[in-house]
């Protein structure tokens, strides 16, 4: 199983691996503690010798289910402000609309995985980064990324893919601000062959 990372974020990558969230069957990419081993070594922020077991993978799907929740939050908090903005030219109503609503129980699951103590890092006698740390630990710097996104700048280049069956977040870093897709190759290219065909017979 390839797991993907074009979010623009690890926090956002970490909640890519649960695929069509709604209008359809969730698809899984964590099924084992050995998946989650991969995805973290994938992500560059295991230890290569620490263990998962059940309970870090449920610790992982919960922070995900979390994090996608904040997310969603913000994102929709950014949303709503622009279109007051638009609407009023307010510059204090932008300001006041642009704060999110959190989950009470989401910022609670962040906070806490954000409080482990994350991996150690060094250099090996070969000038190679090394790090040492619990399975735990590594899934703190993605709770940790996940809390600087959300109330960073960074939140106003939240997006959710428009493919109908892709619920996938994604930064916008594009220069116009208008990516529409996850990821071209994939959302954007099957939309554009939708298209295509919905030329073909009309």
């Amino acid at each position: 199983m390839e797991f993907n990372f074009f979010g623009g974020d690890l926090a956002l990558d970490l909640t890519g691996t649960l695929g069509r969230r709604y209008g359809g069957t969730p698809v899984e990419f964590l099924h084992t503690p050995a998946d989650l081993r991969r995805w973290l070594t994938a992500a560059g922020i295991a230890d290569p010798s620490a263990s998962t077991d059940d309970d870090d993978l449920a610790a992982a799907k919960t922070l995900r289910e979390a994090i996608y929740r904040l997310a969603y939050a913000a994102m929709t908090a950014h949303s709503s402000r622009h279109t007051v903005a638009g609407d009023t030219g307010s510059a204090a109503s932008d300001r006041a609309v642009a704060v999110a609503s959190f989950d009470p129980a989401d910022r609670t699951i962040v906070n806490q995985a954000a409080a482990v103590t994350p991996p150690l890092v060094r250099l090996d006698d070969t000038g190679a980064l090394v790090r040492s740390g619990s399975a735990r630990a590594s899934l703190s710097l993605v709770a940790r990324a996940a809390i600087a996104l959300v109330t960073g700048p960074s939140a106003a280049q939240l997006h959710e893919c428009e493919g109908p069956a892709c619920t996938r977040m994604f930064l916008d870093n594009s220069a116009r601000g208008t990516r529409r897709w996850c990821d071209m190759s994939r959302c954007g290219n099957r939309a554009k062959v939708a298209k295509f065909r919905a030329r073909l017979t009309t």
